[in-house]
C-alpha cells in the first residue's frame, strides 16, 4: 500500500531548506532574484539614455542637421531587426524566468 504525505507545508519547507549537491537551496533561489535586480537597473538606465538620445535627435532634426525619413528607418529595421530579435531570443533563453526573477526585475526597475 502506497502512503502519500498530505502535509504540503512541511514538504515545501523540506525542499526549500534542503540542499542540492551540498549547496543550500536558498542559494539557488536567490540567484534569479539578484539577476532580476541587476537587469531591472540596467533597463532603467538604458531607458533614460534612450529618452535623452531621442530628444537630441528630434532637436537636431528640427534644425535640419539630420534628416529623419521613413525610408531610412525601414532600412535600419531590415538591416538590424533580425539580429536584435536573435539577441532577444538568446537573452530570454539564458535568463531564468521565475517569480524571484520577475520580482527582482520589478524592484530593480523601481528602486534604481
Amino acid at each position: 500500500m502506497l502512503v502519500l504525505p498530505l502535509d504540503l507545508m512541511s514538504d515545501l519547507l523540506g525542499k526549500i531548506t534542503g540542499s542540492i549537491a551540498g549547496v543550500p537551496t536558498l542559494v539557488f533561489m536567490i540567484i534569479p532574484f539578484i539577476l532580476g535586480l541587476i537587469l531591472g537597473w540596467f533597463i532603467k538606465k538604458m531607458l533614460k539614455i534612450a529618452m535623452i538620445a531621442a530628444i537630441i535627435i528630434v532637436i537636431v532634426a528640427y534644425f535640419g542637421l539630420f534628416g529623419l525619413s521613413i525610408g531610412s528607418l525601414t532600412d535600419i529595421v531590415t538591416t538590424y531587426g533580425p539580429a536584435a530579435i536573435f539577441g532577444g531570443i538568446a537573452l530570454f533563453g539564458l535568463l531564468p524566468l521565475s517569480i524571484g526573477f520577475i520580482i527582482g526585475l520589478i524592484l530593480g526597475f523601481i528602486v534604481a
